[in-house]
């Protein structure tokens, strides 16, 4: 049965349980739990963390603890009863457990370690609190430890600092601001002080005296290990000043066996000693620790024979130093004893033992010998600071061990009361003795005896030093033949107050005899007594003591028979007369030294105070003897403090009139010296002589009579010291008169006790007289001033006893209102007055409510004047936080109403000004310092703040209500406002607490959020309607903006437990500011049109705090705007725009988030429901919304690791809404700028360049001045517009678009030209020639281009769901491309086909990117038709300002025929239209249109066919105008490609599939294409002959077996052609086979089969029908299944027969035959469909398709695309792969300018795809790795009047598999030659190799690389003049020198090809591009002539950077005789 617990309330989990039982609570180790009930073993409850849960858990998991129940019953809550500072330590590990660990992931090691040690300790020292068992001064002492280290630890993780009080949290609720104000200053310096706590500051009565701290050496003796003596020794330990030459301390000393352990066994383990009192300046001293070590025994320790054995002598041994200097540093920081060893040296000569320790200092190593080892004396140091009491308590463990207490010689620097002593320190100095008619010299040894007036041996009155009991005689260790002995030892002689008068010293000196007796010989003595005559000790300096001559029979048992004896030179002047008849006879020669020194607290050696302490003896004297009391010091004086006061006072009696003045000094005198630190310790032995033992009743009336006499005198005195003494006396003075005025009353019954009162009126009176004289003409005056308001607050406490609380507070009111009240008086007399104002706060009268309220007035008043003059801040903020700490405490008593409305009237509004005063100076300081004026800001900023906050904390509602109602007029109540207003801004500007200050600043905003509640009332009441004030409502709504978005009110930043702390205490401030905001916004009416739109900005940074309820209370104040605005101007217009600008800027700071966006619709579309105006508004709200979620995807683009094209895209997205929807330009502009700046970071020039043109195009050549705006500074429009146009040029130079940039050169240049500014218009032209230059001779890499489309909601809204066209990086293929875009979208999912996503992905939450690549369809259509137009230029008109793109996907409609499948394959093209061209302002657009067309197989039959006979007829041109001639390869590879194709069946399939009389009969629509078709067919039958024609006149004699070969298929071709195709049977002359010569042509008849077969070249005619571009029904395309030939799709992807072919296919355009780039250069992807995506592939292969669609991206090239064909070691690399790579890798879009015109001619099919010449290159290459397979050369197509040039190099690029080759100059290694076709190898098709895909889309894989190879990345330079001929092109006339180099056609040739040697060349000109010596020059140079001119170059041996284009010569002279026509050709046929 569950019952209510009644002892059990709250408990600690100590086990971690799961909770896996039914109901069970689950619960971490350390959680508290509040027990609810119970039942047999199980508790039921809930956790603090979560109080909302409850449940059950077992009993025994809980430890439970002491807890107060409140609020008992169902809702009771229970707080934990332990120690608060526990619970804090609990709370606060806990809370640094999460944060320690983040140390370690975030790396911050060293104080992850740092705060693991200090975790461990407080773990240790929260243990010691909870055992229980701790003192309270132990509890005290760990609570300030842990406080040390909690405090510590929150500042370096950066958490909230905790004031605190007594160590515990302070609780704001009971202490004043100012007071928690200081608390925090003094948590944050509590680490710093924690080393010093054991420092305090006496504080009385606001007088500090610094009480110095003495110092304690601990050392400890752990052994002497030094044990060579075998003797007992007695080791010395005393502390030495080096630079005095004298010991300060006593000694310690320790008395070993010759064991080297303690004599004493009681003393193992205990020889320690502590050298105490050590001051300050002692610790500078150049201290050592001096060791003396004597040992006893024989007289020579090595010599048996000196001395019997049974004779002991004191004989010095050795000496060990050690510097405190070096080792006071390591003592002082630790907390524990350090071991040192002292190496023991022994004297070398005895004479200077004395002097041993200075030797060894001084490192005089002749003087001393150094041991044989490293050992000796091993001690431990420990240094100690504070007072003995302290030391005591602290180490109680030192004095258990019977720690030896040695003192300082003479009296430390604080002499204590209570502190009796009286000690004589006896040095035993130095001696001359005669030797007395012996040989050698005496062995002498003193003995010391301390005798009594009856000669009686006082016992035990001799100590050698501490640790060993006293002594009753001294014997002193003996020098080894030495007559003039220095001993240097000190002797204490602690003899008895009592004994000491009549007692004396007898010295008796014996000679040690070294016979076998070892007699000791008495031969003489000495003495002195202890006291002279007069009753003064023995003074403290050496004394010469005669030696007086006995021996051992002599007696001493009279000592009056030596007594009367002079003892020594002073003595004997005293008593000249000495009978010689005396038995003591003085050895004139012989003389002992000695030194005492006196240090007694009893005794004294003044004879001044003696005679004053016996005035009675001398009455007559005592003047004399009062006026030389002065001159006794001050030690003197306070030994003997209470005799002297009480013979002063018995003085005083006994004449009064005579001697009261100069016991008024004296008394002075002894007063003042008590002020003095070193004695401030009696000043409580005066107080309790005052209260015990002071007995002059009479006394008061002559100190009052003398003080006011000293007062009355000040105005004429021009020597005021002594008035000044008095000043400063007067606490003490007024203590006696007090005192003694009691004494009298109680003795008289009091008696007149109104002449008493009067007195002190009057001495009243003539203190106020002092105060108000004018000191500012004397100085002297100020000083008694000065020393008057000093000392005047310490006399309240006295006056107190005999006055009331009423008449002492009017006694100081009327004093404090004498003083001048104005400010004038000089600096250093208002800080006086100031501080006597403030220890008058601070004394015990202030604290009485009576005394308060008349005090109160005279002091604000003071202040009040002080701060109106921005004088003494300081001190007056620590006035009044005195006051306001008092009044705070008072509060919670009494009530304080009445005084705060005291200081309301006079420092509330003085506070604001002096605090705006202060602020301002502040800010000033800031600007000019670029820091904060310390003082203004951290000390008096931080207490005046304190003060106002503490001021209106204390005021109530009836306080605000006076002070409203005090105001004369509306002026005043508006400055007031405006002032208060201005400071609580500033409070949360400024931030004038440091961020960690949480308590404070919570404060500060509950006291501002209250204070505006009290005010606002007033605000509305008096300036609405008519009396509106904007200034005062604005400033309201500034500060109450500023509030809500204060950082420390920002609650979702805190942790729940703190976040629940603070809602408990002051709930959530933001909303109770924003309902008070939005109530006095109601309260506007019509008013509010004055804050629009300026204060929109404001509120919306206010809505856009991220508290629900805030957003929900004002964002409708936005509606109120619209509303009001459209009343007024019919519009809102401000408020939109004005919106839309704050939104921007708040947003991008990191304001706002989604639920803001759905809340501010949702609200305001909600309100503007009712409104007429609800369309515009409607339309409006929908704006910023949409502007709401592009600003969130900018600012999270931007502040993420995200890449530029994100933040780009977003930029640009941004850009155009602000421009097209919302035409906002300044935001606008903004934009452009910063969407340059993010191109320039990624190196986007043209991108760049386009953005500024933006901002370019908004200006006008105007010189209409602009305003400074962002980095521009103020200029004309016309100047602004001139930069940027500048700027823009320049970027489009960086870009090599060099095309935009004149057109800007022109502009700049007639704006030039129009203000005759001939210098610049000079300068532009320049640059526009440049250009121009730049165009024809510079190298540009054509772009790829990628269509995307980003689907699913999970993409940012600018990318959401759309599709945009890209233009790729250089270099960059589908793969890099398909690569980096799933690297920017980690979570993507790559789509594998190309078709339109459905309306499930596009809605998902997900991710998804489908990528395939696009071709360009060019604007500018009629540049490309212009033969004569250098292929550098078309290029670029291809690749740029285009905005129409497309994509071509192969499919099948209805069945498809298996024997031709031409028949039924169409073509689905799909173009793109984008909303801006590429390039523009971003390197990729949006979609804007789709066009889907279809195209018939018969079209696309004829596109092919055309482009074909337009390819080959353009490259036929070419040749016979000389444009390209020496090297026919081009032309060569171009026929044999045709004619191979048609011969296999390519033409034949058209045939077959179109001229089929089925054909015909089933589509008579088609008519008309099958004649064009037709018409086609026989054009290329006759362009095919010219082109033999041309071939036989240029063809070299080597390459005839080809041509013969070509003109046997060509026959072939026209007969399998002429019964369809009529007129075929005429041939040219030029194709006959009987002209052509043969020449020796070795081919390989081998047809390719699987077996044979490893790798097929991409212009082979297995690269899957030629082309990705090509159609299926293209008839290069067609592969006939008897081939049997296989297709290398990826490593062991094969395809095997036609069907699998076409299957595979990758998307083939319409114009498969003839690229839709026209360019027989380019290079053959024969990447099937698979690897793009295609929908046309088949399920076999789709695994294969997913795999290549997620191939790694290829590595980027080289800006020159220039690769080097061979490894570094010169052999290939991985061929097939390279191959493989080839076939189904990207391709990197190339721009070449030395590209032909018949490459790209095709206007209709423009691509971006190139091939490089690099023919020569990569033929042999191939030919020497592919093994058996011949791979025929790339036709070229028919081409018109032009030029053109064939790469390969694309190709070499992927076989030698090379990273890119970075720019170089080395050279090729070896020369790479052409390789002609096998005539037998298949082909298929017109043209199987030379056509590609342009990019086509739907393929999803670009089309194979085309750059150029080698090892320079040198852009080559080319010119197309007449004379230049491309030095890389085969010169094959047939003058020509060389012999041709030997070409390998078979496999039975040598796998490698050794270069061969070549003839010089007789060119002086390098090979274009290639300059193997020097840089490149400027000029290009002349390349190498042809025809019989020279040969091929040297440099041609080695292998050279190959041009990725050919340029096209002009005609020469020389060549235009060997030109042939086209019609000629005609007409030859």
């Amino acid at each position: 049965m569950w019952s209510p617990t009644e002892e059990e309330k709250i408990g600690v989990v100590i086990c971690s349980f799961r909770g896996s039982v039914s109901q069970g609570l689950s619960l971490e180790i350390g959680e508290t739990v509040q027990i609810l009930e119970k039942c047999e073993g199980w508790y039921r409850g809930f956790s603090t963390k979560k109080p909302t849960v409850k449940g059950i858990f077992p009993t025994n998991y809980i430890h439970l603890k002491k807890g107060i129940v409140s609020n008992s019953g169902q809702y009771e809550t229970v707080a934990l009863l332990e120690d608060s500072i526990v619970t804090e330590v609990t709370s606060t590990l806990q809370e640094w457990a999460f944060l320690w660990k983040q140390l370690y992931v975030k790396n911050k090691v060293d104080l992850f370690y740092k705060l693991r040690h200090v975790m461990n300790e407080l773990f240790d020292l929260r243990r010691q609190l909870l055992s229980g068992h701790l003192t309270q001064d132990q509890i005290r002492d760990v609570k300030r430890h842990i406080t040390v280290r909690l405090d510590w630890g929150n500042e370096h993780l950066g958490l909230d600092l905790v004031p605190r009080k007594e160590f515990e949290m302070a609780d704001a609720e009971q202490i004043s601001v100012s007071d928690l104000y200081k608390m925090h200053l003094s948590s944050r310096h509590s680490v710093q002080q924690s080393t010093s706590q054991g420092d305090s500051m006496r504080q009385c009565h606001g007088e500090a005296c610094r009480i110095p701290i003495p110092h304690h050496l601990f050392l400890n003796l752990k052994s002497f290990t030094y044990n060579t003596i075998g003797e007992d020794t007695d080791v010395f330990f005393s502390l030495f000043d080096m630079r005095e030459g004298k010991q300060i301390s006593e000694r310690f000393v320790v008395k070993l066996n010759k064991n080297g352990g303690p004599k004493n066994p009681d003393k193992i383990d205990r020889l320690c000693a502590l050298f105490t009192d050590l001051s300050n300046r002692d610790m500078k001293r150049d201290l050592y620790i001096v060791s003396h070590v004597i040992r006893t025994g024989r007289m020579l320790l090595n010599d048996s024979k000196k001395g019997p054995a049974h004779v002991q002598y004191r004989r010095p041994y050795g000496c060990a130093v050690l510097s405190m200097s070096d080792i006071l540093q390591s003592i002082s920081e630790l907390k524990e004893e350090k071991d040192f060893v002292l190496k023991v040296y022994t004297c070398n000569n005895e004479n200077e033992w004395c002097q041993i320790h200075e030797n060894i200092i001084r490192k005089s190593s002749t003087k001393y010998t150094a041991p044989s080892t490293n050992y000796g004396l091993i001690i431990s140091l420990q240094l100690l600071r504070g007072e003995m009491e302290l030391i005591r308590r602290e180490n109680p463990m030192i004095f258990n061990r019977g720690v030896a207490v040695t003192r300082k010689l003479g009296f430390p620097d604080v002499i204590m009361p209570g502190d009796i002593r009286n000690d004589l320190y006896l040095i035993l100095e130095r001696g001359d003795f005669e030797r007395g008619g012996k040989s050698v010299q005496k062995n002498i040894e003193v003995t010391v005896y301390v005798l009594y007036a009856d000669g009686e041996i006082l016992k035990d009155c001799i100590s050698l030093g501490s640790g060993e009991p006293n002594v009753s005689e001294h014997r002193s260790f003996v020098l080894y033949h030495n007559n003039s002995p220095r001993w240097g030892e000190i002797i204490k002689l602690p003899i008895p107050v009592d004994r000491f008068r009549g007692s004396h010293l007898r010295f008796e000196f014996r000679h040690c005899s070294t016979k076998d007796k070892g007699e000791k010989k008495l031969f003489g003595f000495a003495f002195t007594p202890l006291m002279r005559e007069d009753g003064t000790t023995l003074s403290d300096e050496s004394h010469e003591l005669y030696v007086y001559k006995c021996d051992e029979n002599s007696t001493f048992s009279n000592q009056a028979l030596y007594l009367g004896l002079p003892c020594s030179k002073e003595d004997f002047n005293g008593c000249p007369n000495i009978p010689s008849s005396l038995i003591f006879q003085r050895s004139a020669k012989e003389m002992l030294w000695i030194s005492t020194q006196l240090s007694s607290t009893k005794l004294t050696q003044n004879v001044d105070l003696l005679a004053l302490l016996k005035w009675k003896a001398h009455p007559d004297r005592l003047m004399d003897i009062l006026g030389r009391l002065r001159h006794v010091s001050g030690e003197e004086i306070v030994k003997f403090l209470q005799d002297i006061l009480d013979t002063l006072f018995s003085i005083l009696d006994d004449n009064t009139d005579k001697y009261g003045p100069l016991v008024f000094q004296s008394l002075v005198f002894i007063i003042n010296l008590l002020r003095d630190s070193k004695y401030y310790h009696f000043r409580p032995v005066m107080d309790t002589y005052i209260q015990k033992h002071f007995a002059g009743a009479l006394a008061y009336k002559e100190l009052i009579h003398c003080l006011k006499w000293y007062m009355d005198r000040s105005a004429e005195v021009i020597r005021q010291d002594h008035i000044q003494e008095a000043m400063r006396a007067l606490e003490y003075l007024f203590k006696f008169i007090v005192q003694s005025r009691i004494l009298y009353s109680r003795a008289t019954c009091g008696m007149e006790e109104d002449q008493f009162r009067m007195s002190i009126q009057e001495l009243f009176q003539s203190i106020r007289f002092v105060l108000s004289l004018d000191s500012r003409s004397s100085e002297t005056l100020i000083f008694t001033q000065a020393a008057l308001l000093n000392s005047f607050p310490t006399i309240f406490d006295e006056l107190l006893q005999m006055f009331t609380v009423q008449e002492v507070a009017e006694f100081v009111r009327g004093t404090l209102g004498s003083m001048p009240s104005t400010v004038h008086i000089g600096q250093s007399m208002d800080v006086v007055k100031l501080q006597s104002i403030a220890r008058t706060v601070d004394s015990r009268l202030f604290s009485f409510p009576e005394s308060r309220r008349i005090l109160l007035p005279v002091v604000l008043h003071h202040i009040h004047l002080h701060l109106r003059q921005q004088k003494e801040l300081l001190i007056c903020s620590g006035i009044l936080s005195s006051i306001f700490s008092i009044i705070k405490t008072s509060s919670l008593e009494t009530s304080v109403q009445e005084e705060v409305e005291m200081m309301v009237e006079s420092l509330l509004d003085v506070l604001l000004q002096t605090l705006l005063t202060i602020m301002s100076k502040s800010q000033s300081q800031e600007a000019v310092r670029g820091q904060r004026c310390p003082q203004c800001t951290a000390e008096i900023t931080g207490e005046y703040v304190s003060c106002l906050l503490s001021l209106l904390r204390q005021m109530s509602e009836i306080h605000y209500q006076h002070l409203l109602d005090n105001f004369q007029s509306k002026e005043e109540l508006k400055e007031f406002l405006l002032k208060i207003f201005c400071v609580f801004r500033n409070l949360m500007k400024l931030s004038i607490f440091p961020r960690d200050w949480m308590v404070m600043r919570l404060l500060t905003s509950n006291v501002i959020v209250t204070t505006a509640q009290y005010l606002s009332p007033a605000l509305h009441k008096n300036f609405t309607e008519a009396d509106f004030d904007f200034k005062v409502w604005n400033s309201y709504f500034s500060l109450a903006v500023l509030y809500i978005n204060q950082p420390s009110l920002q609650l979702e930043t805190l942790t729940p437990s703190k976040r629940k702390k603070i809602l408990d205490k002051y709930g959530d401030m933001r909303v109770m500011m924003a309902y008070e905001l939005f109530s006095m916004w109601q309260n506007l009416g019509e008013n509010k049109i004055h804050f629009i739109p300026g204060m929109i900005g404001p509120f919306l940074g206010v809505t856009l705090v991220p508290q629900t309820e805030v957003r929900s209370i004002m964002i409708p104040i936005f509606h109120d705007m619209m509303d009001w605005e459209q009343r007024k101007n019919g519009n809102f217009k401000q408020v939109e725009a004005e919106l839309i600008d704050k939104l921007d800027s708040l947003v991008s700071e990191g304001k706002g988030d989604e639920n803001y966006r759905e809340l501010f619709s949702l609200l305001l579309l909600e309100k503007i429901e009712q409104e007429t105006w609800r369309e515009t508004g409607v339309s409006f709200v929908t704006s910023v919304t949409r502007l709401m979620e592009r600003l969130l995807d900018y600012r999270d683009c931007m502040k993420g690791d995200e890449t530029e094209n994100k933040k780009i895209g977003c930029t640009v997205n941004l850009l155009n809404f602000y421009k097209s929807e919302i035409n906002k330009e300044e935001m606008y502009i903004r934009y452009i700028h910063k969407l340059c700046d993010m191109h320039l970071q990624a190196e986007n020039y043209t991108e760049a360049a386009f953005t500024l043109l933006l901002y370019w195009e908004l200006l006008h050549w105007e010189d209409r001045p602009l305003r400074e705006f962002l980095h521009y500074p103020t200029q004309s429009e016309w100047q602004r517009k001139e930069g940027l146009c500048r700027k823009v040029i320049h970027y489009f130079n960086k870009g090599k678009c060099w095309e935009y940039g004149i057109p800007l050169c022109r502009e700049l240049a007639s704006q030039y030209e129009a203000l005759y500014d001939y210098q610049s218009l000079s300068w532009i032209r320049k640059m526009e020639a440049a250009y121009y230059d730049n165009i024809m001779e510079q190298q540009r890499l054509e772009p790829e281009f990628f269509r995307v489309g980003f689907y699913g909601r999970k993409f940012p809204f600018f990318l959401r769901n759309k599709e945009f066209v890209c233009r790729g990086h250089d270099y960059e293929r589908l793969e890099a491309f398909q690569q980096r875009m799933l690297g920017e979208f980690p979570q993507a999912i790559a789509m594998q086909h190309p078709n339109q996503p459905d309306e499930t992905i596009l809605q998902c939450d997900a991710q998804y990117l489908q990528i395939y690549a696009v071709t360009p369809i060019p604007e500018n259509a009629d540049v490309l038709q212009m033969d004569r137009v250098p292929e550098r230029i078309k290029s670029f008109y291809r690749i740029n300002n285009v905005h129409r793109f497309r994509y071509d996907r192969p499919f099948h409609k209805g069945p498809k025929d298996r024997d031709n499948e031409f028949k039924s394959l169409w073509i689905e093209r799909t173009t793109l239209i984008l909303t801006r061209p590429l390039p523009g302002i971003s390197r990729w657009f949006e979609v804007e249109k789709r066009e889907v067309v279809e195209v018939s197989p018969l079209e696309n039959g004829i596109y092919v066919v055309e482009n074909k006979n337009h390819e080959l007829r353009t490259l036929i041109c070419q040749y016979q105008h000389k444009q390209l001639h020496g090297n026919i390869n081009l032309l060569s590879m171009c026929l044999n490609g045709m004619i191979d194709a048609a011969v296999n069946g390519g033409i034949a399939r058209y045939q077959e599939a179109f001229f089929d009389k089925d054909y015909i009969t089933s589509h008579p629509e088609d008519a008309e294409k099958i004649t064009q078709l037709k018409q086609l067919m026989q054009e290329q039958v006759h362009i095919l002959g010219v082109g033999l024609a041309v071939h036989e006149k240029l063809v070299h004699p080597e390459m005839r077996p080809l041509h013969k070969k070509l003109i046997d298929q060509f026959q072939m071709m026209r007969s399998s052609l002429c019964h369809t195709l009529p007129g075929l049977e005429k041939i040219s002359p030029a194709c006959s086979g009987a002209s052509t010569p043969r020449g020796s042509i070795l081919v390989s008849h081998s047809p390719l089969s699987p077996e044979s077969i490893k790798l097929v070249h991409r212009h082979s005619p297995l690269n899957l029908l030629g082309s990705i571009r090509h159609s299926s029904s293209s008839l290069s395309s067609h592969t006939s299944s008897e081939t049997g030939n296989l297709i290398i799709l990826t490593d062991g992807l094969v395809g095997e027969t036609s069907d699998d072919i076409y299957r595979m296919q990758a998307s083939p355009s319409s114009s498969s035959l003839s690229s839709t780039h026209s360019a027989p250069s380019q290079m053959i992807n024969s990447a099937p469909s698979s690897a793009r995506g295609s929908p046309s592939l088949p399920d076999k292969y789709r695994h294969n398709r997913e795999m290549i669609m997620l191939l790694p991206p290829h590595r980027d090239r080289p800006s020159s695309a220039m690769y080097p064909a061979m490894t570094e070691n010169g052999q290939p690399t991985n061929f097939q792969r390279a191959l493989i790579q080839q076939v189904i890798g990207p391709c990197k879009p190339c721009s070449d300018p030395n590209l032909s015109v018949a490459e790209k001619a095709v206007p209709t099919a423009p691509s971006s795809w190139s091939l490089d010449s690099g023919t020569r290159e990569a033929m042999p290459f191939l030919s020497a790795h592919v093994g058996s397979i011949m791979v025929p050369p790339v036709p070229p197509r028919t081409i018109p009047h032009g030029h053109f040039s064939m790469h390969f190099d694309a190709f070499h690029h992927q076989i030698s598999d090379l990273p890119p080759a970075l720019p170089a100059r080395s050279l090729r290694k070896s020369p790479l030659h052409p390789i002609p076709a096998s005539p037998t190898s298949p082909h298929s098709g017109l043209n199987g190799s030379s056509s590609t895909l342009s990019g086509s889309a739907s393929s999803g894989v670009s089309s194979l690389s085309d750059s150029n190879f080698g090892h320079s990345c040198e852009p080559p330079v080319h010119t197309d003049t007449m004379d230049s001929v491309p030095s890389q092109s085969w010169t094959t006339d047939e003058d020509m020198e060389s012999p041709y180099l030997p070409v390998r056609y078979s496999i039975s040739e040598p796998e490698v090809l050794e270069p061969m040697k070549l003839p010089p060349c007789r060119s002086h000109s390098a090979p274009s591009g290639v300059n193997p010596h020097h840089d490149p020059p400027t000029l290009p140079p002349k390349p190498y002539m042809g025809r019989g001119e020279g040969c091929i170059p040297e440099e041609e041996m080695r292998p050279r950077p190959m041009p990725r284009k050919i340029s096209q010569p002009l005609l020469s002279c020389k060549e235009e005789q060997a030109k042939v026509a086209w019609e000629h050709g005609i007409k030859e046929e």
